[in-house]
């Protein structure tokens, strides 16, 4: 099959965030902070998780397996963005926008499907709580996951295959700080009216489709919880399920602006905007969430820094 002989372009500009030389090392340094704190605190999170055996239950397995996602999804843009903020010279090649868009879209999809899957365990462990360590064993979550993971490989690749299809014959600037597939869609040189259609058919599949089994869960988990007498249960039962809507929040409404909404392709700052909440800030709040009213995860990290004697 004969290459189109159409597309020119061999590498791309990343423009990335205004670039002034008295404002760069500030912008280096506030990023920097944050991703260095998005290792340490996701990473003291599964460490906490692997080593207390009281920890050692669906709910967060699933949470350490999210922890290991936020910091893929985020390795795979930052740093990149870091050296491009001191650099003066902001090219991607071709074959590294491509691979970057894919792994970002793969650890993207991946966590939408996890997201989903972690409601269902909230769901069994609330409304079924008898059969909770029967239904949701540790077989059972490790297929889960790898259905999340399928998911990811391949809506990660029907966004990516459409998209670097089209001819780019230039310019080659993408108005981003990483290799998003709507703002490359915006260079391309043809007509990007069935991308548009994959993008949203894809995106519906990959984003509203989860959300959709996420609404139906808790409305039965909900509906659950109102049936309990006591009000201190009633708490307890909502208690576990906050943290997880709250992080489903942050990081859906974002992604359905700039992946479904009509209009999308347009986005530009604001799109860079947006994909810093879901790209680093999501990342950055998602261990704090987690544990922050969590008393096994503290009672965890106390134990850890040997603080607390209490008995396994």
């Amino acid at each position: 099959m004969q290459e189109p002989n159409q597309s020119t372009v061999t590498e791309f500009i990343l423009l990335g965030f205004a670039s002034n030389p008295r404002t760069n090392p500030l912008l280096f340094t506030f990023f920097l902070v944050f991703y260095m704190l998005i290792l340490a605190s996701n990473s003291l999170l599964i460490t906490l998780i692997c080593q207390d055996s009281r920890l050692h239950t669906p709910m967060y397995f699933f949470i350490s397996v999210l922890s290991l996602l936020d910091v893929c999804y985020t390795t795979t843009t930052v740093p990149q963005m870091l050296v491009h903020i001191l650099s003066r010279r902001r090219a991607i090649s071709f074959a590294r926008c491509v691979a970057q868009m894919y792994i970002f879209l793969l650890f993207g999809v991946t966590e939408s499907w996890l997201f989903s899957i972690m409601s269902m365990d909230r769901y069994v462990a609330i409304c079924h709580p008898l059969r909770y360590k029967v239904i949701m064993s540790h077989g059972m979550c490790l297929l889960l996951v790898g259905i999340c993971v399928i998911y990811g490989v391949v809506g990660g690749l029907c966004y990516t295959f459409f998209a670097m299809h089209l001819p780019y014959c230039g310019p080659n600037e993408i108005d981003h700080y990483f290799c998003e597939v709507p703002a490359v869609l915006k260079l391309a040189c043809a007509d990007t009216s069935l991308n548009d259609l994959v993008d949203f058919i894809t995106g519906f599949n990959v984003i509203v489709v989860p959300l959709s089994l996420i609404a139906i869960v808790y409305g039965n988990i909900f509906a659950t919880i109102l049936k309990i007498r006591s009000a201190q249960g009633r708490i307890k039962a909502f208690s576990t399920c906050a943290s997880h809507i709250t992080v489903v929040t942050m990081f859906a409404i974002p992604c359905i602006i700039m992946y479904i909404s009509p209009g999308s392709g347009s986005l530009s700052n604001s799109g860079k905007k947006m994909a810093l909440f879901y790209n680093i800030a999501t990342a950055f709040l998602n261990p704090i969430i987690y544990s922050l009213r969590n008393k096994d995860v503290k009672q965890a990290f106390l134990k850890l820094t040997g603080r607390s004697r209490a008995p396994e």
